[in-house]
């Protein structure tokens, strides 16, 4: 781990100061390890840094996308969304098991003595969402072929 100390060495200071103007100059190394290796370091820090990808790196990924199967990993999203919804309802009727009773009873202690009337009215506004649910559904698949073709 670095740590900061108050120690400074001034001899490596003036080998690096005395590489960085050699460099500059362009002048031939003076036989001294310790200017060359740094002189190293100021060429190595004076080269631009290569590019992260290719220049062509966004068409090549798209055209792996386009020739990659379609299907590739529905096989195990559908795997694993099978087995969401049977642990989602395992655990759903473990809970109704043992306290659907009460909840029940409470529910029903809360609404009010409903009419057949009332009961027809939210069941035809429930039916009237559900059909426009599938309506604007099947709409939107039709758009979406025809935008295909």
């Amino acid at each position: 781990m670095n740590t900061p100390t108050d120690h400074f060495d001034e001899r490596e200071w003036r080998l690096q100061e005395r590489a960085l103007r050699e460099e500059r100059l362009a002048s031939a190394d003076g036989g001294d390890d310790g200017i060359a290796a740094y002189r190293k370091v100021v060429r190595a820090l004076r080269e631009p840094l290569p590019d992260a990808l290719p220049a062509d790196f966004a068409a090549n990924v798209a055209a792996r996308a386009a020739c990659a199967p379609a299907r590739g990993d529905s096989r195990v999203e559908r795997w694993l969304l099978r087995a969401l919804v049977a642990a989602f309802a395992a655990s759903a009727l473990y809970v109704v098991a043992n306290d659907g009773g009460d909840w029940l009873r409470a529910s029903a202690s809360l609404l009010p003595a409903a009419d057949a009337t009332a009961l027809r009215s939210w069941g035809l506004a429930l039916g009237a969402c559900i059909a426009m649910t599938w309506a604007l559904g099947r709409m939107r698949e039709g758009h979406g072929h025809a935008a295909m073709r």
